[in-house]
Formats: C-alpha cells, structure tokens, sequence
C-alpha cells in the first residue's frame, strides 16, 4: 500500500494568505454538499485556482449523482483502500456511516469482495472498484452482476466515480496531505 506519509509537500493555503477568489472558492466547495467544512484538501487545492474551480463541479455532481450514496461510498472506500489513501479513507469513513454503512463493514470493506457477509450486489460493488483499478475495466460478469440492478445512467457513473477517487487518491497521496483531526485511520485487519 502506497500510503504516504511525512510532512505536506504542499501544505494548505493559510486563512490569512487567501485572497477574495480563493475565499469565494472555498466557500462554494464547502456548501451544500461540502457541509460547511473547509478541509485539507481543498486548502491545498485551491493554490491552483483555475484547476480546483472548475473540479470543484465535476466530484460534487458525482457525490450527487445516480448512484445510491451507500453504493457510492462502498466504492470510494475500496477505491481508497485499494490506493493506499488513507486521507480519503477517513473522510469517507464518516460519510458512510451516515448512509448506513457499519463499523464491521468498514473492515470488510479492506478484506475486500471476497470477504464473508457481502451479498451478491454488494461484492460487485467492491470488484468493479478492484477491477478498474487493476486492469481499467469492469469484466463481464461483474457488468452482468451490475446490470442487475443499475440502469443505463448509474452504469456509465459507475466508472466515472471510481476514476474520480483515483485521481483524488493519487493527488492526495503525491501532496502527502494530512489526515483531519479524528479522520479514521485505516483498519487494522490483523
């Protein structure tokens, strides 16, 4: 597991280095669906205004977006597991609760599809996230198990949300961001 660890390589924008547009920008991050919380990462992301603005739009329409927020967050924390990001981990962690999400599936959620107690949808869900991730490609019989269930539109998400969290791992472990205070950890699964 890749996880990164250290101090930031960049560290977040201080408050009083923040000029009007960083300001507006965090401020739009943080709103409905970024609960009013201003994080580490997006203080560190907003050193590149013109990337984070137009960012900012794109994982708030996958955090809202058609597939059901329990099925999304089974994936982002495969996703985070499988990247060794354990920044993204435990903001997620706290998201998943919240969409009913146990405190035995966060571990099972680390030991992966396989792992005793997972119905049949729920082991899909977790094997697109390792089969994007290892090969860039949902198979055919995951697909089979996804089609299931899923329409046309939470089909073409699917990959598109994991590839998200990909791209927000690989960001987070390079830039070595620091975890929020009382962010999960990951699990020890020894």
């Amino acid at each position: 597991m890749s996880n990164q660890h250290g101090q930031p390589r960049i560290p977040p924008l201080p408050e009083a280095e923040r000029d009007d547009f960083a300001r507006e920008l965090l401020a739009f991050a943080a709103g409905p669906d970024g609960a009013g919380r201003t994080i580490n990462l997006w203080t560190t992301l907003v050193r590149h205004p013109g990337l984070f603005r137009w960012w900012i739009p794109f994982g708030g329409k996958i955090l809202a977006g058609k597939i059901p927020v329990r099925d999304r967050e089974l994936m982002v924390l495969r996703t985070a597991w499988r990247c060794g990001a354990e920044y993204e981990w435990g903001q997620h962690c706290r998201i998943a609760r919240q969409a009913g999400i146990t405190e035995e599936e966060l571990v099972r959620i680390a030991r992966g599809p396989d792992a005793p107690g997972w119905d049949r949808f729920d082991a899909a869900l977790l094997r697109a996230a390792d089969e994007l991730h290892d090969e860039s490609c949902v198979t055919d019989d995951t697909w089979a198990a996804l089609a299931d269930r899923y329409d046309e539109k939470q089909l073409i998400e699917l990959p598109m949300l994991v590839g998200q969290y990909h791209l927000v791992a690989f960001t987070m472990n390079t830039l070595r961001l620091e975890r929020e205070a009382g962010a999960d950890p990951f699990p020890d699964l020894d």
